[in-house]
């Protein structure tokens, strides 16, 4: 590795974001890892996760939408109390107007599982959908974005501030990853292309 000018990349640092060990009440795995959707606003997945900053944590709450895996909410926080997935999920509906029976997935954690959250999704008639305990892959769509993310922005260079953190990340979603980021899922279109040609065969149809 000397000779060649490799050098091993040390380990980074781990955060946890998930906390289910609570009394809440849970919801049933409605999706049961079948991430396909004939339509947008079928089906949402989402997550938390973390990313290092030379100020300290910075939390990030993600919403995916399983038909075109475009990012469709999100929101950032220096904490991980309700209000950050709760902010992201306002974004998502704001900006979607889903219909009633629109499947939401996540993990059992606090945030999720908390009456704030599970009051709004029964408010907009959104069925609740949460993975098993420790099981990653039942929710592989919203853990592969941010696999994506901290792979193509995140883990490339250091973060002295939250503020440069957050700024990238939006930009990243919002001017790269939904408009431009092609993935084998979609026929190597990007989200937005998807979803502008499954409108234009709709109409056509």
């Amino acid at each position: 590795m000397r000779r060649e000018g490799l050098s091993a990349r040390p380990p980074r640092r781990y955060r946890a974001t998930t906390d289910s060990r609570h009394t809440l009440a849970v919801a049933p795995n409605v999706v049961a890892r079948d991430f396909q959707a004939g339509d947008p606003n079928r089906v949402w997945v989402t997550d938390m996760t973390y990313i290092w900053t030379w100020q300290g944590w910075l939390f990030l709450a993600a919403i995916v939408d399983v038909f075109s895996r475009r990012v469709v909410g999100w929101a950032m926080a220096d904490h991980l109390r309700t209000e950050l997935p709760l902010e992201a999920l306002g974004m998502a509906l704001g900006i979607r107007q889903p219909a009633e029976g629109l499947v939401h997935h996540s993990d059992r954690g606090c945030q999720y599982a908390s009456e704030l959250y599970r009051a709004e999704l029964a408010a907009r008639g959104i069925v609740c959908s949460m993975s098993r305990v420790g099981d990653c892959w039942d929710n592989a769509v919203a853990e592969s974005f941010f696999a994506t993310l901290k792979k193509e922005l995140i883990h490339r260079r250091p973060w002295p501030t939250k503020a440069e953190a957050k700024i990238a990340i939006h930009d990243y979603i919002g001017a790269f990853f939904n408009p431009h980021r092609r993935h084998s899922s979609i026929g190597y279109l990007s989200p937005m292309d998807f979803e502008r040609q499954h409108a234009a065969a709709t109409v056509a149809a």
